[in-house]
């Protein structure tokens, strides 16, 4: 389990098939078996190495995530899993990815940084104004919807501990939606498919 909230900007040293190496300063403190999140993926520690750790990507991940486009020197967000002892100060991030999407305009201000990103289909559904959603692992705040995509704004603190920064037209980024949207969502739906309880409600 994550929070969003950002550790260190890792950069990729070698990508392989599902073979990854990240470096970053938690190789000090990571061992084999730790689940580290990578640009919100959760991904677990096989290997480390001098300032890098290396991971194993299921064909799994690697077709639902942009693992795919890494390249060395491609700089990444990471993020170690939440305590119990540690604030919720993001929202809770599972690291499983639901699905990647394109980023279509950036506009930046003095302080700011406006993103739009696509989203349409069912996970539409899954997006409320001022809802959270995990770009990249990053703990955002929906700003606002539109019919095929919606925008997220990045503070001067976001920008200079993350990637996002690098965002530009044609970017394209993982979407974790909020946990309890998706349980509340499905549920919503196996209600109202029940035919016995809409019968009772159209009396």
């Amino acid at each position: 389990m994550f929070t969003g909230l950002i550790e260190d900007r890792g950069k990729v040293k070698s990508r392989s098939g599902g073979s990854l190496t990240v470096e970053t300063k938690l190789s000090e403190s990571a061992s084999p078996g730790d689940s580290i999140a990578v640009d919100g993926s959760c991904l677990t520690v096989n290997g480390i190495g001098n300032r890098s750790i290396s991971f194993h990507c299921s064909s799994e991940t690697v077709s639902r995530t942009i693992i795919s486009g890494y390249y060395p020197g491609t700089e990444v967000n990471l993020e170690r899993p939440l305590r119990f002892s540690d604030g919720l100060h993001g929202h809770i991030v599972t690291g499983h990815v639901d699905s990647t999407a394109e980023v279509l305009k950036v506009k930046r201000s003095k302080e700011d940084m406006t993103v739009w990103i696509s989203c349409s289909g069912k996970n539409f559904q899954l997006l409320v104004e001022k809802g959270s959603i995990a770009v990249n692992g990053i703990s955002l705040t929906v700003a606002s919807l539109a019919p095929d995509r919606f925008s997220v704004v990045l503070i001067p603190e976001t920008l200079e501990r993350t990637t996002a920064g690098n965002w530009k037209p044609g970017s394209h980024v993982n979407l974790e939606y909020d946990i309890i949207g998706k349980y509340v969502l499905k549920q919503t739906n196996a209600v109202i498919g029940n035919r016995r309880l809409r019968d009772y409600l159209e009396q």
